[in-house]
């Protein structure tokens, strides 16, 4: 009937649609025209009140009312158009959570990507002006990628270091460290690629990259190494500005002028620092005022880099056919200063002529001649040159000389051979020296070289040079690859414009940096290469003497360029510190995310100006240059391990638009960067090291905690997943095993644990060792308690947190707790790794409670623990146990070996005294002989058996003799029996009592009732399991089957107790004799432990199992109680029948 009305009223809508006015079918239309956008159905509002007249009469005619009746959910009458589609019906009670696809993708649309760095706060500075309407980026791949990386890579190393390095180490040696660098850049850069194209990279830049790739530990530890490196470049740029103002542009404004050579590098350094110091406050406060003034001079600075190479290469050229000229003055084959010649001649005497000075014909002449007189042959018309007073102490023709000045001749040679010269086969090897060696000609070294000292006017080595210092100075000058991906917010397709602009602006730079090796060593002489500051030239720089037109672009460029990078130094490294800052990931630098009101990082600038400062004390661009290296270099290595890390452990979210990276590349880009650490410094590279691996221990234990999806969890993931694979092949060795516990605690109604000392306890067991689950079981209906489970969970969480303990929460919803308990045992762990031991407390005032339930769960637990094979751990009276802040004073642990169960008795002490509350603890261990064992025999034994085990303890056996059964142990054996049929026949009487009751009710509900009464019957006995049993398959009942069942139960159960007559009888009950002997061993026993353990601070003995008759099970806690009684701390144990403990190695 339901499909008839259907199919009839079906045709009704599609025939009233016509009939009604053009004002509803329009609406109707657009109304599902522009359905999928939520937006527009609500600014619809006023149409949708116009046509409201329309709409009621529809909804009063017949038709209306099957049309808002059968098809929408329209009780209030209300257009549900106005909020969910027509289409979606089904799915509309969760749009709030599952929102449609069109509202997705139109959120997705209108997200805007926040400019990072200095454009939003260059936007912020104009306070007068009205803000603008944000634009989308504009910027491309030439503009907004590679000349930002081109104006990063190149810097000071180019101008004031390359022909030192060509020098040094020889074009074939410089042409493999600038190799070598070039592909370290390279292959991160490629590895960024991928990780920048994997999604949107906002500020943050490589920071972001490897935090949100290798989590919030190593993000936030590369990201400061990454900010340091940052920060001690700028110190570098201010450095190499410095160092071009007082050497080639303005030698005359040095403050510290040292009169002795010795003091002339001091004077220098003190200088570095004082100027270098005024340039840092100049440009902190011009990037403090207006970050926007940085950004418009930066095209200047870069136009600057570009003129000054491009200078090289046509002076280059140019020497091929006209070699500038910049003569060198030599003696022998050492190279001399002319800064300390004054009078400016490259000769040892001048002819005294009665003409005029000399011209400038003659005196070529004579400032070119190698055949300068001997000493010993002076004439009468020469006077002696500065050169003479430098190495003779006098201006007479007759005084004593330097024995190397007498022996050689002074003579010049051009500084600047030329393209076409052939020089470079000179060039090709290396010429390392030692400080304070004299710079001499490659292939012509002196045979004869004694001591120099250095008050001669010679070129001397300022530092050792070696292979391996070199390439920590060259480094720095291939930094600056992330510019580009630090910019992604600014570009108009980031994911394409990254990877091709990044690696063309590397390719560009290396081709420059490999041509310029070859160009300086084909063009100028080895020996002014090797002149690190020009002193042999005049004090020109030394890559300016090559330059075309004049030496003064490349000084001037390279002065502007320097400046530049320095600003673009001290503008980036405040705003990377600001990100790692607003993370929170590292707690101490959370004020430096804090600013001006346009979010200008005044802090953050204030701390990057004191390091810089710091690098600036250093004074030495040799000496701040590996220090960089070392943390760009570690930058650069986890780059590369997260691009390697992603792509083999193929993450679901790996999918980067960049696909040519492989992980091989990442791995040999990471193995450069380690190899590049170690090579240029090794000491540099252990402190950047430490200073990581604080940074990454100080996060892990009291930074925030982040769950950004990064690979670090994904590769503990599979990390954990082999080693339970490799677990899973068998059960441990003896020697492997240690207690994985399960700690099973309850919770009061307050979702309280009731016995938190229970996982202290734990805690000092495992002192942070091994698997620890703490479980829970919550009685009810999973569906309608998942909201206690989980704050259940968070509740235990915060305890393991409060006692330090390491391990997982698991909380099973379950309708018996028993139930639950044994599904938990038998379910938790994972394949090996799975616990062995069952810590649980003891059932505290069990006599006393209504309710047997506590201490029947607990048999029923210990049975369980039997079967599963389990060690069981029950500490009774565990509110007397220490916490962690109450270490024990001296005193005993006891060990009560009654059985041997696997050896749990001898592990236990052993681990416990690991934990500083029971450190100080000795261990006794007690042990039964019977009279038919030899005690002196045992007590050997056990002491030899103790010494192969490694466990220092006290040894002792107690004899135990054959006495008689005690009046006090059949006495107390008969009220426990008396107790239990007492107890029994009061649950059943009230049992009976409900019974009746429900037999005045109705079928149904007396069928419902007996069904509830037969859950609770199967919690008392097992006799209420077979009587419930029974009930479940009769369901119909009659007074006479009720009465007949009642009878029966009571002949089984309490045949004896259910009269007055029948608790009289009770009274004059035997005890059975089992329960007597029970009894009295647990009475010897206690009396024993007693007497021996009375002082002990923990006493440890076997557990009893449990009897195979249920009926027993509340003797059995009896036993248990006599057992453990007089004792203040106790610990039942109860091995899984496995060997624990061995003696071999």
């Amino acid at each position: 009937m339901a499909s008839s009305v259907r199919f009839t009223v079906t045709p009704i809508k599609a025939e009233d649609l016509p009939d009604t006015s053009p004002d509803i079918s329009s609406r109707s239309s657009a109304r599902v025209r522009f359905g999928s956008r939520e937006s527009m159905n609500r600014s619809e509002a006023s149409g949708g009140a116009t046509t409201s007249p329309e709409r009621s009469h529809l909804e009063h005619g017949d038709s209306g009312v099957k049309l808002s009746s059968v098809y929408i959910n329209n009780s209030n009458g209300i257009d549900d158009d106005d909020f969910y589609d027509r289409n979606l019906a089904l799915f509309e009670e969760e749009m709030d959570t599952r929102p449609k696809v069109s509202s997705l993708l139109s959120r997705l649309a209108n997200y805007t990507n926040l400019t990072q760095g200095a454009k939003e706060h260059e936007e912020a500075e104009s306070i007068g002006e009205k803000r603008k309407s944000s634009k989308s980026p504009q910027m491309g791949t030439f503009m907004g990628v590679y000349l930002p990386c081109l104006q990063n890579i190149f810097g000071v190393i180019l101008f004031l270091r390359l022909t030192w390095v060509v020098g040094t180490a020889g074009v074939l040696q410089a042409l493999c460290i600038v190799f070598i660098c070039c592909c370290c850049t390279l292959l991160t850069a490629i590895s960024m690629s991928a990780i920048a194209t994997n999604g949107v990279v906002p500020a943050g830049g490589s920071y972001f990259m490897i935090s949100r790739s290798l989590g919030p530990e190593f993000g936030g530890a590369v990201g400061s190494c990454f900010y340091l490196g940052t920060t001690f470049a700028g110190s570098m740029y201010i450095l190499g500005a410095i160092e071009i103002l007082l050497m080639y542009m303005a030698p005359g404004a040095a403050i510290f002028v040292s009169d002795s050579p010795d003091g002339e590098a001091a004077a220098m350094l003190n200088n570095m620092r004082v100027y270098g110091s005024i340039f840092l406050v100049l440009m902190s406060l011009l990037v403090f005022v207006g970050v926007k003034y940085v950004n418009k001079l930066a095209s200047v600075f870069l136009a600057c880099v570009i003129v000054s190479i491009l200078s090289i290469y046509i002076g280059a050229l140019v020497s091929a056919f006209s070699p500038p000229s910049f003569p060198v003055c030599m003696l022998g084959n050492r190279s001399l200063s002319q800064h300390e010649l004054k009078d400016g001649h490259c000769a040892k005497t001048l002819p005294m002529l009665r003409e005029p000075p000399l011209d400038a014909a003659n005196g070529s002449e004579s400032f070119n001649g190698t055949d300068a007189p001997p000493v010993t042959a002076a004439a009468a018309l020469e006077k002696t040159t500065d050169l003479w007073r430098h190495f003779c102490n006098s201006s007479e023709l007759s005084a004593t000389c330097d024995e190397y000045f007498q022996h050689n001749n002074v003579t010049q040679i051009q500084g600047i051979l030329g393209l076409a010269s052939g020089v470079i086969a000179e060039n090709l090897w290396s010429s390392y020296s030692a400080k304070g060696d004299v710079l001499e000609r490659g292939e012509h070294h002196s045979s004869h070289r004694p001591a120099v000292s250095n008050h001669f006017p010679y070129v001397f080595a300022d530092i050792t040079s070696s292979f391996t210092l070199l390439i920590g100075i060259f480094f720095p000058s291939v930094t600056g690859i992330m510019a580009g991906s630090n910019r992604s917010g600014d570009l108009k397709d980031a994911q394409r414009s990254i990877p091709i602009g990044t690696i063309l602006a590397i390719l560009t730079t290396s081709l420059v940096y490999l041509s310029c090796v070859v160009l300086f060593g084909s063009c100028v002489e080895g020996v002014v290469l090797r002149d690190k500051f020009g002193d042999s030239v005049k004090g020109n720089l030394v890559v300016g003497t090559l330059s075309w037109p004049s030496p003064w672009v490349i000084v001037i460029g390279s002065f502007f360029s320097t400046c530049g990078a320095g600003l673009q130094s001290l503008t980036g490294a405040p705003r990377l510190l600001q990100a790692i800052a607003k993370d929170n990931i590292i707690p101490f630098l959370r004020v430096f995310g804090h600013g001006k009101a346009n979010g200008e990082p005044t802090w953050a600038l204030l701390l990057t100006a004191v390091l810089a400062e710091l690098g600036i004390l250093i004074a030495s661009l040799d000496l701040v240059a590996p220090i960089l290296s070392m943390f760009f270099l570690m930058c650069y290595l986890f780059v590369n391990l997260a691009c390697a890390l992603q792509t083999l452990l193929r993450t679901p979210n790996w999918r980067p638009r960049f696909s040519y990276y492989h992980w091989t590349l990442s791995f040999l880009g990471m193995t450069i960067c380690l190899a590049l650490m170690f090579i240029s410094s090794w000491y540099y590279a252990i402190v950047a090291m430490v200073i990581a691996g604080m940074i990454y221990k100080y996060i892990e234990y009291h930074g925030a905690e982040k769950e950004w999806g990064d690979g670090i969890r994904g590769l503990s993931l599979s990390a954990a997943r082999f080693a339970l694979l490799r677990l899973e092949e068998g059960p441990p060795h003896t020697k492997n095993w240690r207690p994985q516990l399960l700690v099973l605690l309850k919770l009061d109604e307050d979702a309280h644990v009731k016995s938190p000392r229970l996982l202290t306890f734990a805690s000092q067991l495992k002192a942070g060792k091994g698997l620890t689950i703490v479980g829970t079981v919550i009685s009810g209906n999973f569906l309608q308690t998942y909201g206690e489970a989980l704050a259940a969970e968070q509740t235990l969480r915060l305890l393991m947190e409060k006692e330090r303990v390491k391990g997982f929460v698991q909380c099973i919803v379950a309708q018996k707790p028993r139930e639950g308990i044994s599904h938990m045992i038998q379910s938790s762990g994972l394949g090996g790794m799975r616990h062995n031991t069952v810590v649980m407390g003891w059932p505290h005032a069990w006599r006393q409670s209504e309710d047997p339930q506590s201490w029947k769960t607990f048999i029923n637990t210990v049975r369980v623990t039997t079967t599963a094979h389990l060690a069981l751990l029950v500490p009774k009276n565990i509110p007397l146990f220490p916490s962690n802040s109450e270490p024990c004073a001296d005193g005993f642990i006891d060990v009560w070996w009654i059985v041997h169960d696997g050896g749990m008795l001898m592990l236990l002490p052993f681990l416990l005294r690991q934990h500083k509350v029971w450190r100080k603890c000795a261990m006794r261990i007690f042990t039964v002989a019977q009279m038919e064992d030899n005690s002196i025999q045992m007590k050997k034994d056990l002491a030899t058996f103790l010494y192969h085990l490694r466990i220092e303890a006290a040894v002792e056996v107690v004899e135990m003799h054959n006495s008689d059964i005690s009046a006090y142990t059949y006495e107390r054996t008969l009220m426990m029996e008396q107790r239990c049929q007492m107890l029994r026949q009061m649950r059943l009487s009230k049992s009976d009592r409900e019974k009746e009751a429900q037999l005045v009710k109705d079928r149904n509900s007396m069928l419902r009732l007996t069904s509830i009464g037969s859950d609770e019957d199967e919690d008392t006995d097992g006799a209420g399991d077979r009587s419930a049993e029974h009930r479940r398959v009769h369901m119909t009942w009659t007074k006479d089957k009720t009465l007949q069942l009642r009878s029966n139960t009571h002949t089984h159960t309490a045949s004896c107790c259910s009269t007055p007559e029948g608790f009289r009888d009770m009274l004059n009950i035997r005890p059975d004799h089992s329960n007597v002997r029970r009894m009295h061993t647990a009475v010897k026993l206690n009396e024993v432990i007693v007497n021996k353990s009375h002082d002990a601070r923990l006493v440890l003995l076997n557990m009893p199992g449990p009897p195979k008759n249920p009926e027993g099970d509340e003797n059995y806690m009896e036993f248990l109680e006599v057992l453990t009684e007089g004792l203040e701390r106790v610990l039942l144990v109860r091995g899984g029948g496995s060997e624990v403990i061995t003696i071999y190695s």
